[in-house]
């Protein structure tokens, strides 16, 4: 099982355990040390990767209350032994239809929603196949602890049409499968899926 860096893996429990203590910190002296601890991830993070310091601070050191792993919600869409990917925008590389989770919607509907706008399909989520920490895969260092949930839908209308973030839609084999993006989608990832084609009743993939 991979791991991520050792200096990411510190930014984020660092980055954690000051934004926990500023939910909860009282004593001025107490807020001033966990303002240093949060700068010393943001300074971590700057020190190893090409985002500035005022990025990282806005996107990562920004958050306020308890901190907790976000959650990225993968559709997982078959059509005559092919896999639903969709192009995207930002780095012109395919990935399964999805996105981060919605406030107000469940992980189902998060799927059906993000297969609708970045595809144009309708579809309708049939069970989980698995949910997987983003750490222990091959993904370029990221910020945030993430867990991701793979959900099978099937498709019931609609047809191909490309989105705001997205540019292509398309379907493909498991041996022709195009460039991923890697950030979103491993090709273990989407080899992993086209096992419970195989086997619908295959177990729920964890971690």
């Amino acid at each position: 099982m991979m791991t991520e860096p050792k200096w990411l893996e510190w930014a984020k429990q660092i980055q954690a355990i000051a934004q926990t203590g500023l939910t909860y910190a009282k004593d001025v002296y107490d807020i001033e040390r966990y303002e240093a601890l949060r700068q010393l991830s943001v300074d971590i993070l700057a020190n190893y990767t090409w985002a500035g310091k005022e990025r990282i601070r806005l996107a990562f050191a920004g958050e306020t209350g308890y901190a907790t792993p976000k959650t990225d919600i993968r559709a997982v869409v078959f059509r005559d032994g092919k896999i639903l990917l969709v192009r995207e925008k930002i780095d012109g590389a395919w990935a399964l239809p999805g996105g981060w989770a919605d406030i107000g919607l469940s992980p189902s509907e998060v799927a059906v929603k993000e297969v609708r706008e970045e595809s144009g399909y309708e579809v309708k989520p049939v069970r989980l196949l698995a949910v997987l920490d983003k750490k222990f895969h091959d993904h370029p260092p990221e910020p945030y602890h993430i867990y991701k949930l793979f959900i099978r839908c099937d498709i019931v209308g609609g047809q191909a049409l490309s989105g705001v973030e997205t540019s292509d839609v398309g379907f493909f084999a498991q041996d022709g499968l195009p460039e991923l993006s890697v950030e979103r989608n491993t090709a273990a990832q989407i080899h992993a899926m086209f096992e419970f084609l195989r086997d619908p009743a295959k177990e729920v993939l964890l971690d």
